[in-house]
């Protein structure tokens, strides 16, 4: 992949940044972690757009909840993904032993054998990025992954360099297009794919997702079709000693000849995954932003 030249100069707030990640990595996990509680509480007073986007989004999908209950939930969830971006500094900067040992992998581990296409639906869970490593630094494999490029050189060089530290994974730039990913796909590298954000109509479908339409990009059926491989679910849950990486069992007769039914699929999928650790799962993405016509702006007055 293109990476930003070695002479780009970063400015003193980002070299601040990407230097306290770095001395994050050489402290103990509950520190990170108490650290990450902390953050949490006061991103979840501060950003309050974000914070009323994830109620609207908490409120939608269990209907069932009090007011109280969603509001609590939600405030849970700033603490998970405040003390998951701070993992970053020890995931990516941290020794490879303690790195190792704090990713558990577990699961139908030999779904890799061998050189199988396979596309791996692993779904926005705020420990998305240790799921990755852990799969670069345990599986005997040369796995692939889609990057889009951050505006902030330093940042874009900090990110890619931290999730190809191990197992020197295959990188298709966002802005290859399909071809290039099925063409990966074909030539035996795992993909490890995101396709559950709301981007638009544009090769999406609307299905249901916790009983309310969303559109949905139909990228899993749509791959899994052209590079004729299997599909596997992999699912990261944070732990107090790091991070649990499940590899599921492939599909059984996926994908089929309706995209639109194997989108819904894979939204029923993600659903039952959510419910066994649902503040783990990305909330602050406007998941409803983009409506069936005629129907009214999800987000309005947020």
């Amino acid at each position: 992949m293109d990476t930003p030249p070695p002479n780009a100069q970063p400015n003193l707030g980002t070299r601040l940044g990407i230097g306290f990640m770095r001395l994050l990595a050489r402290l103990p996990l509950p520190w990170v972690r108490a650290l990450g509680r902390v953050l949490g509480h006061v991103l979840h007073a501060l950003a309050g757009r974000r914070r009323r986007i994830a109620l609207a989004n908490w409120r939608a999908c269990f209907p069932d909840q009090s007011e109280a209950e969603c509001r609590a939930a939600v405030r849970r969830h700033f603490v998970f993904f405040a003390q998951a971006w701070l993992d970053r500094g020890w995931l990516w900067e941290g020794p490879e032993h303690l790195v190792k040992r704090r990713l558990m992998l577990k699961g139908d581990l030999a779904v890799f054998d061998g050189d199988k296409p396979t596309v791996m639906f692993a779904p926005h869970f705020v420990g998305l990025d240790a799921g990755g490593t852990a799969l670069s630094a345990k599986v005997a494999r040369r796995f692939c992954s889609v990057y889009a490029e951050q505006a902030n050189p330093a940042i874009d060089r900090w990110i890619a360099e931290g999730r190809q530290r191990f197992g020197h994974p295959h990188i298709v730039n966002k802005w290859q297009g399909l071809r290039a990913i099925v063409s990966a796909v074909r030539d035996g590298f795992p993909l490890y794919l995101l396709p559950d954000m709301d981007h638009g109509e544009r090769d999406a479908v609307f299905v249901p997702f916790f009983g309310v339409k969303a559109a949905t990009v139909t990228s899993l059926p749509r791959l899994a079709r052209l590079g004729k491989a299997q599909v596997v679910s992999v699912t990261t849950r944070m732990v107090p000693e790091g991070y649990e990486v499940t590899v599921h069992p492939p599909w059984e007769g996926y994908p089929t000849e309706s995209v639109e039914e194997d989108t819904a699929r894979m939204n029923r999928v993600l659903e039952g995954y959510i419910r066994t650790m649902p503040e783990q799962y990305y909330w602050v993405h406007k998941r409803f932003k983009t409506r069936p016509p005629g129907e009214p702006d999800f987000y309005q007055g947020v």
